[in-house]
């Protein structure tokens, strides 16, 4: 593993390198770190110069001092970005990796060459009126209940309750992923002018395909596939030759483009 500082948060990561260029970071989803990458970019190595990256909080990467959200992730990647003049980059995210490279891609566009969302979350769901119904009942027991804690009720008791199972597994990350899921993306996928490509697994309930649906709508120059049988986890399991398949002609698309542009301009 190495490291850079940026923003006063050191963030370790793995390199993966057959070539110099282009460079291909990749950022993934919350709870996990670079590992959940490994296989895969080490299938393409051969494609550029590769940076697995462990979010600070996660992975071997010690948490921020502050309280981040994804645009605080999104602005010490840029800073070390240009701290290192890497040139634009081609970003890839897994979920939360997707949410900072969303917000990487709208607030600092000079750095970001292509993007790719890979189960790319940042989206509310569209719920039916039952499920709204229900969830709206949940907040509002909750929200009682927690005005009891100081009388004696149980606050572990009451987070085993309502929390989901990311909200009880944050542990010192809580205050940050709380922040994460309260946002939605959309203005700022909006923003985005970067080549996108987003994939999403057809089985995928953390992030079902109709964000990839929204996102496409969202996203000017992009193009989106969905994978059969795949769900969330399972699209860099079982699926990833898939991926592969399809970061590779994407990357490829890329390169041929730059090409032309430069024969274009001699």
């Amino acid at each position: 593993m190495q490291s850079f500082t940026a923003n006063n948060t050191d963030h370790f990561y793995h390199a993966v390198s057959g070539k110099d260029s282009p460079v291909i970071f990749w950022g993934h989803g919350w709870g996990q770190d670079h590992k959940a990458f490994l296989p895969l970019a080490s299938s393409l190595h051969s494609l550029g110069a590769h940076t697995l990256l462990d979010f600070p909080g996660f992975g071997a990467s010690a948490r921020p001092r502050e309280s981040w959200n994804t645009q605080d992730y999104a602005d010490a990647i840029a800073a070390h970005l240009k701290q290192a003049n890497t040139g634009p980059v081609i970003w890839i995210g897994h979920s939360f990796g997707g949410r900072v490279g969303i917000q990487l891609a709208s607030r600092h566009p000079e750095l970001v060459q292509a993007l790719v969302l890979i189960a790319g979350a940042g989206l509310k769901r569209k719920r039916s009126p039952l499920k709204s119904l229900f969830f709206k009942g949940r907040i509002a027991s909750y929200k009682a209940l927690k005005k009891l804690v100081p009388f004696g009720l149980s606050q572990d008791w009451l987070q085993s309750r309502f929390g989901s199972r990311d909200y009880k597994n944050a542990g010192p990350m809580r205050d940050i992923f709380l922040k994460t899921i309260a946002e939605d993306l959309s203005p700022q996928a909006a923003q985005i002018k970067a080549p996108t490509l987003l994939i999403y697994g057809e089985n995928d309930q953390e992030t079902p395909p109709e964000f990839g649906r929204h996102y496409k709508d969202l996203i000017p120059n992009s193009a989106l596939h969905i994978l059969t049988g795949l769900d969330h986890y399972s699209v860099l399991g079982s699926g990833r030759h898939q991926v592969a398949n399809l970061l590779q002609a994407f990357i490829k698309d890329l390169d041929d483009h730059k090409q032309d542009l430069h024969s274009s301009l001699r």
